[in-house]
């Protein structure tokens, strides 16, 4: 049995490695689609946006029109940086918080979005722990860098 599994690891391991890139790229757009489309609903019909977040949404510590106007932006702004693959890590962090405020504010989201939540932050989550992969000016620049300053 030890030797089965001894043989087939690492074929599947040779086997699933190039796609990685590819993996930790469609999670960075996958998230980084929904949270933007959701931004520009939120900018689209602004007026709406103000009253959700004044008389619907629970969001802790902050006033709602701070809310409101960072909630928008981190929508609109942190998955562009997603998308690009630049400050990954720090983004996905941002925006892993940025849905579990989501979901705790909106209590009314848990019967239909829910699930999609658990899903951005799994995905998100990827990210964080594995950082945005070959296709990212995260990698392009670390690359970049490490041939001028050679590590020790």
């Amino acid at each position: 049995m030890i030797n089965f599994i001894r043989t087939i690891d690492p074929f599947f391991q040779q086997l699933t490695q190039p796609l990685q890139p590819l993996l930790l790229l469609f999670s960075r757009v996958w998230v980084a689609i929904a949270f933007f489309k959701s931004g520009l609903i939120k900018y689209g019909s602004w007026d709406s946006t103000l009253y959700l977040f004044e008389y619907e949404y629970q969001v802790p510590v902050l006033p709602w029109l701070w809310a409101a106007y960072s909630g928008t932006a981190i929508e609109l702004i942190v998955p562009i940086f997603l998308v690009l693959g630049l400050f990954s890590r720090p983004m996905a962090a941002l925006l892993f918080g940025f849905n579990i405020i989501a979901v705790v504010s909106y209590p009314a989201l848990w019967p239909q979005g829910f699930y999609d939540h658990q899903l951005w932050g799994v995905m998100l989550l990827i990210t964080l722990f594995w950082g945005a992969g070959k296709l990212s000016l995260d990698h392009w620049l670390y690359q970049g860098q490490a041939h001028h300053y050679p590590l020790k």
